[in-house]
């Protein structure tokens, strides 16, 4: 690939996670806001909620935004289209209540106070995701960036408003989220001229039940991939407590640009690789195979030394004792191993092999979470992240394993029909 082909890959790339990297922009911001403002505990406790949601967000793409992106783009007429928008809408209107429900009363064990806005927040957050996930299938780019717009400023000014006020700053901050996250949701909607579109009724649910020997096998990969990419934090918290996870959580929150941007870059790429797929053109699905981790692999390895560069400025005091630059070594890896397989986990994704996803998902949390645990009882917390980077790394490995001779017996097979 020339320096023009890259050039233009890479400008792509700009303008489709444009939206993700405003909202990625502010939520570092407001960590780092909070580190300097809050408690370790108060701290600790927001980054929980922050893991929690992101699991809440894993399911919904997994349960509901995922599947309804894949059968949209498939759709040959617009009733169609429009009876799986309100199936999976309504799955994830009722998952997001769930989960909102979840996580206020797990807040509460933690809080005198703010318990329910916490929830709120969380269950706002994983139903926007999931709005914008079917705008992106129905080629409404830019009324997704106009809602993360909106989202990011009314977030932004609110945030800074609350620290600067300075009382009872953790809970104020869940007001400020659910706030920005109402605001974007009710942007996309209005701006689509989509009215609210749920229904519980018998026919929808039947209509589930029969997409549900795929689902199942979605809902089993999502649930060991949590268990992969966050069970790290959650056995710290469990066996620690949120005022040792605190710096790890810091330290994460530095990288996770990197993990929305390869989420961002999935929902993108997921309509045009289903529709590719459909057409069985599978060279096109190699090119893009072959080419799209190198912008990625730059983009990452250019951020990540940004960052490191960048921590004398944005440490905090409360954590200058805690090895710092090495949790945010490990950190990164952790954080960059998805650019580099997020192509094949895209390519198993529109292929339904929720199995093979499973299967690479749970090798790697087994592996991982032993490391995990045995770091957590012999050594400091910290050196936890080394178990969650090594279960990524085999997850990469694995993902390209599985996909690639499949990929090139496919376009073979598509050759020879030519």
């Amino acid at each position: 690939m020339n320096f023009e082909a890259l050039r233009r890959l890479i400008l792509k790339l700009v303008v489709m996670v444009g939206g993700e990297a405003m909202q990625s922009a502010f939520h570092l911001a407001l960590n780092l806001a909070l580190l300097h403002s809050v408690s370790v505990w108060d701290y600790g406790v927001f980054a929980l909620v922050m893991v929690v949601g992101g699991i809440g967000l894993t399911y919904i793409r997994a349960l509901t935004a995922l599947p309804a992106s894949i059968f949209i783009a498939r759709s040959h007429s617009v009733a169609a289209a429009g009876a799986y928008e309100i199936t999976f809408g309504s799955a994830a209107a009722l998952l997001s209540a769930l989960l909102g429900v979840g996580v206020a009363c797990a807040l509460s064990g933690w809080l005198a106070e703010g318990a329910v806005i916490g929830g709120a927040f969380v269950s706002l957050w994983t139903a926007r995701a999931h709005i914008r996930t079917v705008f992106f299938a129905r080629n409404r780019q830019m009324l997704v960036t106009a809602s993360d717009l909106v989202f990011t400023i009314s977030g932004t000014v609110g945030a800074a408003w609350v620290v600067w006020n300075g009382t009872h700053i953790l809970q104020h901050t869940f007001l400020v989220m659910t706030t920005a996250n109402a605001l974007g949701i009710a942007v996309m909607l209005a701006l689509g001229r989509r009215p609210i579109r749920l229904s519980f009724g018998r026919h929808v649910w039947r209509r589930y039940r029969k997409l549900w020997r795929d689902l199942k096998w979605s809902l089993v990969s999502v649930t060991i991939t949590n268990l992969q990419g966050q069970g790290m934090a959650l056995l710290v918290a469990t066996i620690a407590g949120p005022a040792a996870y605190a710096p790890i959580a810091a330290a994460l929150v530095n990288f996770v640009p990197l993990r929305i941007v390869s989420t961002a870059f999935a929902n993108m790429m997921h309509p045009e690789m289903t529709a590719l797929r459909a057409h069985r053109d599978f060279p096109k699905i190699g090119r893009l195979l072959r080419y799209w981790p190198i912008p990625l692999a730059g983009l990452g390895i250019v951020y990540g030394i940004v960052i490191l560069l960048a921590l004398p400025l944005i440490l905090p005091d409360s954590l200058e004792d805690t090895r710092f630059f090495k949790i945010s070594v490990m950190a990164w890896v952790m954080s960059g191993m998805p650019m580099l397989y997020v192509m094949p986990r895209i390519w198993l994704e529109i292929a339904q092999d929720f199995r093979s996803i499973a299967i690479l998902s749970a090798i790697a949390a087994a592996i991982g979470m032993l490391l995990v645990l045995i770091l957590l009882l012999t050594a400091a917390p910290s050196w936890a992240l080394l178990g969650g980077a090594l279960s990524e790394v085999i997850v990469l490995v694995g993902s390209w394993a599985v996909v690639w001779p499949r990929q090139r017996a496919a376009e073979k097979g598509a050759l020879t029909a030519r």
